[in-house]
């Protein structure tokens, strides 16, 4: 027995830990304790606490191996070890941290696994802190604890923090230590630090699979492909065998690329290698065919594959979501849903996207209360994707909390509040919560200041957009012709043409995204011969015109009057470019033979379009026949304007009103305010603003809000003397109201836009230009009066109104006064009482 002892001094105690799982509340009797025992300080009755403990966590019985722990009469730095790892494994970090920082002895042991708990849960930041700690504490860090750390670096970690680790490696002296190296090159790599990664690969005395699978997967994340494919050459050349991670790696390469047979080969080495039906190499296979469009050969090879994961399921529904096959990634989900994989890695934000897309709240909601029963929504993706579904589905006040919520805000959930208020019109809103983004020193991206850069131009905020401007320059972003695009428009919208085509010429790439905003940018400032010069340079550049740059050059001819200009570039669409007209340049083709008085055309375009006409297109034909008086189609498209269920303005009403008001009917035209207030619809206020000195001034008509109103009253009064001597005329046609020519007069002298352009002339600069915006469109006798302004003034008055941009200069405007060439514009003649008997009846039914 005693010779038995000595060559297994632990013999004695297996024996009797066998005896001891029978219960805990067995009595342990006294074992006879060998000499070796005593020296290493062994004590056997915690040893056979801690054989039951290590048997409960490798069984994941988290709660009863801690109700053992807690039993323990005796402790030791492995017992409190293995309840930490036990909490880590079950990603329950709280309470592996709360026990380890009640340990009274900690080793390395200890460390390595608290820092292995926050790099497996991707908080490296965290890790590095407590490796920190580690060191400040005396305890030496070995190979492990190395490796470990590394492990969990990503890249949010700083180049600094892999320097200082590098420097402990040699310091501690386990440079050559190929799994620490290993670590250490995939570190740098994924802190974008490939030449340092290249340069330590090179110096390496012995390689494995590993390191090169490790540089392999640097060069492909950074788009350096021929450099990864060298590497994987030399694999093959030096007899390793390529691992999963290897063809993930070189498929990872193909998805960003447009070499699909390069992925198919690879495709074929893991079929030759027998790696296909790796779950690891599959997954990566269903992401290539899925990116790459192949939607269906992805499908069959997920129905072929001997096994599935979560990721599977994950890639094929946000496949088929990519590819907008919308109700078979629900179905998918749905399958999903019955199988075992961990819930809390569903796709909830792929799911999420598509409610967006398709604005399906009722999906949208369900699976928000599935993240949450999950703890997926902790999920930053998850996060980001329910405050873009709430938002795209107007649910403002639900996105805008789940946003204030989120534990991390990158740039992504900031970009979706802020494009979705400039989608929906909310663009003072948009451009607060820029600002706000700002101030938590989150830095955007191409996405951000897209849509920032829109609400900029909505807003006519010509001083945000240029710094808006700088900001896209100083993060690198102006050589994407994304980023150019948005610009040339911003310019453009707030009436600097100037800079916009400075904008464009210094673009080094120029895509079909680019020349539309230039067209559209030279046809909204009533350029017609700079936007058909442009078209013509677009597609001499090898660029063919798609149907945005259509409507440009079709609006174009609308605001000019180019009538056969305009029916040649309609047919062109369909008989040289092979290009659908859709409901817009049908909308425009209208506008235009109307505005020309080519009605019988306009009819028979209408009733040879693929779709019913809509309120915009019988509003622009009323608005013709008012001008030209034909009574038959005015008769037809008022009633098809009125027989609509629901308008989306307050515009035929308006119309119909004035209609009454200009002869005298002001009984019939009260009637018609009454249907507008019985059926909900309202008028929308007309206002106009200025931004003077990085602030915006709002102005209604006859206000008398602002502060300067007094000074500004003066002026005007002062520049209609003026203008009474350079022959100006008021056009009281425009003032609807019940009262006498004179008052009319007067109410005409404070319209918004005058009120603006008088408050510009007032806090600038003699000499210098004024940029004025409209919500609604300008009337007759506003236009004929900026157009003397200008010229009293000598200055260059821009007006955007709701319709186009006119450029006031010496008393004329660049649209020519083609948009005002008939002075009934807002006129109408007493034939059209006759017209419309029936109307008031039926607005009243």
């Amino acid at each position: 027995m005693g010779s038995s002892r000595a060559k297994n001094p632990w013999g004695v105690i297996r024996i009797f830990s066998k005896r001891f799982y029978c219960g805990f509340s067995e009595r342990i009797v006294d074992v006879p304790v060998d000499s070796r025992i005593v020296k290493t300080g062994f004590d056997p009755e915690i040893a056979r606490f801690n054989f039951h403990l290590k048997d409960l966590i490798r069984a994941n019985q988290i709660a009863k191996a801690r109700q053992l722990f807690d039993e323990m009469p005796y402790r030791n730095t492995s017992s409190v070890n293995m309840m930490v790892s036990g909490y880590v494994k079950s990603r329950n970090l709280f309470r592996a941290r709360e026990l380890f920082d009640s340990m009274f002895s900690r080793n390395e042991v200890s460390w390595t696994i608290m820092i292995g708990g926050y790099s497996q849960n991707n908080q490296p930041k965290e890790a590095f802190n407590l490796y920190t700690e580690m060191c400040r504490s005396g305890v030496k860090p070995d190979h492990i604890t190395f490796a470990t750390l590394l492990s969990g670096f990503d890249d949010t970690t700083t180049l600094k923090e892999v320097l200082q680790i590098h420097s402990h490696i040699i310091r501690f002296g386990f440079s050559a230590n190929l799994i620490v190296f290993n670590s250490l090159v995939d570190s740098y790599c994924k802190t974008c630090c490939l030449d340092i990664a290249s340069q330590l690969f090179g110096e390496m005395p012995t390689k494995d699979s590993v390191s090169l699978n490790v540089m392999i997967t640097g060069y492909t994340k950074y788009g350096f492909r021929e450099e990864a494919l060298k590497l994987f050459m030399q694999m093959r050349n030096m007899d390793f065998q390529p691992s999963g991670f290897t063809f993930a790696a070189m498929l990872g390469m193909s998805v960003g690329s447009e070499d699909v047979i390069f992925g198919q080969q690879i495709h074929g080495l893991a079929i030759k290698t027998s790696y296909v039906w790796d779950i690891f190499v599959a997954n990566a296979l269903l992401d290539f065919y899925s990116k790459h469009d192949y939607i269906d050969l992805a499908k069959n090879l997920f129905d072929e594959m001997p096994e599935l994961d979560g990721v599977s399921y994950n890639i094929i529904i946000t496949g088929y979501a990519w590819n907008g096959h919308y109700e078979k990634s629900f179905d998918l989900f749905k399958r999903l849903q019955g199988t075992s994989f961990d819930r809390k890695n569903f796709p909830f934000a792929t799911m999420l996207s598509v409610a967006a897309i398709e604005q399906n709240l009722s999906v949208g909601r369900q699976t928000h209360a599935q993240a949450v029963v999950t703890t997926a929504v902790s999920e930053v993706q998850v996060g980001n994707a329910l405050v873009d579904m709430y938002a795209k589905c107007e649910k403002f006040e639900d996105a805008n909390r789940i946003f204030a919520n989120l534990a991390y805000r990158n740039s992504v959930p900031w970009t979706s509040i802020i494009s979705i208020y400039v989608q929906k019109g909310f663009h003072e809103e948009a451009l607060k919560m820029f600002k706000e983004m700002n101030r938590e020193n989150v830095h955007g991206d191409q996405a951000t200041f897209a849509s920032t850069l829109k609400a900029s131009a909505n807003l006519a905020s010509l001083s945000l957009g240029k710094q808006l401007h700088s900001s896209v320059i100083r993060l690198g972003l102006l050589s994407s012709v994304f980023s150019g695009s948005v610009l040339v428009d911003m310019y453009a919208n707030c009436g600097s043409m100037k800079d916009a085509i400075e904008v464009f010429k210094e673009m080094p790439d120029r895509n079909i995204v680019c020349w539309n905003a230039l067209i559209s940018a030279y046809a909204q400032n009533g350029d017609a011969e700079a936007t058909f010069s442009s078209f013509v340079d677009m597609i001499e550049s090898g660029l063919y015109p798609d149907s945005v740059s259509f409507l440009s050059v079709l609006t174009a001819c609308s605001h000019r009057g180019h009538v056969e200009k305009a029916l040649w570039y309609f047919n062109s669409m369909t008989q040289v470019y092979n290009l659908d007209p859709r409901r817009k340049h049908y909308a425009t083709m209208i506008d235009v033979l109307c505005r020309s008085g080519r009605f019988n055309e306009a009819e028979n375009l209408i009733s040879e379009m693929p779709f019913e006409a809509d309120e915009v297109m019988w509003s622009s034909v009323l608005n013709s026949c008012r001008i030209h008086k034909n009574q038959d189609l005015a008769k037809k498209a008022a009633d098809q304007l009125f027989k609509m269920d629901a308008l989306r303005d307050a515009a035929a009403y308006v119309n119909m009103s004035n209609i009454y008001a200009e002869a005298g009917k002001w009984e019939n035209a009260a009637k018609v305010k009454k249907a507008m207030r019985e059926r909900g619809v309202k008028k929308v206020t007309a206002y106009s603003w200025v931004e003077i000195d990085h602030r915006v001034h709002v102005f209604t008509a006859n206000d008398r809000t602002h502060p300067q109103t007094e000074q500004i009253r003066r002026k005007i009064n002062s520049l209609v003397e003026l203008m009474d001597k350079e022959g100006y005329k008021p056009d009281t046609s425009c003032t609807l109201q019940n009262v006498d020519e004179e008052m009319k007069i007067e109410s005409l002298k404070y319209h918004s836009e005058r009120l603006a352009i008088v408050f510009a002339l007032i806090n600038t600069p003699e000499g210098s230009p004024i940029i004025i915006m409209k919500n609604l469109r300008a009337c007759v006798d506003c236009h004929a009066a900026i157009k003397v302004i200008s010229k009293i003034v000598g200055r260059e008055i821009t007006v955007r109104d709701s319709s186009r941009f006119h450029h006031f200069r010496d008393g004329s405007c660049s649209c020519e006064d083609y948009c005002y060439a008939y002075s009934g514009l807002y006129a109408m003649f007493n034939y059209v009482i006759v017209l419309f008997p029936g109307f008031v009846v039926k607005s009243e039914g």
